[in-house]
């Protein structure tokens, strides 16, 4: 169901700070000239913690707009409070999204039992696709294989789960414990092909805001047997793949974003610009990489 290259598509603000909604729009438009087989509004690179539900669901209903049936909308609703969990999913499947991203609750760190209970309840509470999201370098824990394996076989609306804790060896056993229907998608550029190499079916990914043609075409590469042809596109460009995580994420994304005048380089606090020195290696990283002239 959820397979190929999906972009988790920043939250563009003005300097005033309030949500550019035009500059949305080209983004995705660009995205959908891209290739790129979906986005993800409101998730961790669309600064989902600084939006309030209103704008939550406002940039989930315009996403859905803009997208206009061209590629899937996959809203990220999760949350580490349940219950604003289900009502942010509940008014995302309200405005007609293909499916949502649940992460895993953050700070109040479940037991796998709770962790278990929370994504069920959710499940429970709508007939949308999930994707769960395993991010334990964010999160503090990580979603159990088993208790991945218990929910996909107890929900059958949880249909895949996005995988980043940069281990080959977890996404080996996600993929003998759930089988092929179960769909596994990178949450790190850098590891994609590496990922896809051991069952993985494609990428949730920061990079595509940039360059969404070039990871589509890599992905699809190494899915239609051609990983040559995919490999020489992840070495062209990893560095970019590691720059883009030089400061916290969407700090350089969106940085690199401005760079190409594509957005206007705001953050909501806490998040702030990048320093000088990042800044430059960054610049150059896409100038090296042909993205920036």
């Amino acid at each position: 169901m959820f397979t190929g290259t999906y972009t988790a598509i920043v939250t563009p603000f003005r300097s005033n700070g309030q949500i550019d909604e035009a500059a949305l729009e080209r983004l995705i438009k660009a995205q959908i000239k891209g290739g790129v087989d979906g986005i993800v509004p409101c998730g961790t690179t669309g600064e989902s913690p600084t939006l309030d539900y209103e704008e939550h669901i406002r940039v989930i209903e315009l996403s859905v707009k803009f997208a206009a049936g061209r590629c899937k909308v996959i809203a990220g609703t999760g949350g580490n409070s349940t219950s604003e969990a289900i009502y942010l999913t509940k008014a995302a499947e309200e405005v007609g999204v293909d499916g949502s991203l649940q992460v895993a609750p953050y700070y109040n760190k479940p037991t796998q039992e709770g962790l278990f209970q929370h994504f069920k309840a959710i499940a429970d509470a709508t007939e949308l696709p999930l994707i769960l999201y395993s991010i334990p370098g964010r999160c503090g824990i990580e979603i159990g294989v088993d208790t991945v394996k218990r929910l996909a076989g107890q929900c059958p609306n949880i249909v895949a789960i996005k995988e980043a804790g940069g281990s080959c060896d977890r996404v080996s056993q996600l993929r003998h414990a759930l089988g092929r229907h179960f769909n596994i998608l990178s949450g790190d550029d850098s590891l994609t092909l590496p990922f896809m190499s051991v069952g993985a079916e494609g990428v949730i990914s920061v990079a595509s805001n940039i360059i969404p043609r070039e990871v589509s075409h890599m992905v699809d590469y190494f899915r239609s047997g051609r990983p040559d042809a995919a490999l020489k596109l992840h070495a062209k460009f990893y560095p970019l793949f590691k720059d883009l995580f030089i400061e916290t994420n969407p700090t350089p994304v969106k940085a690199a974003l401005a760079l190409l005048g594509q957005v206007e380089e705001s953050y909501r606090l806490p998040l702030v610009r990048m320093s000088a020195k990042n800044r430059a290696t960054l610049q150059a990283t896409m100038k090296a990489c042909g993205v920036l002239k």
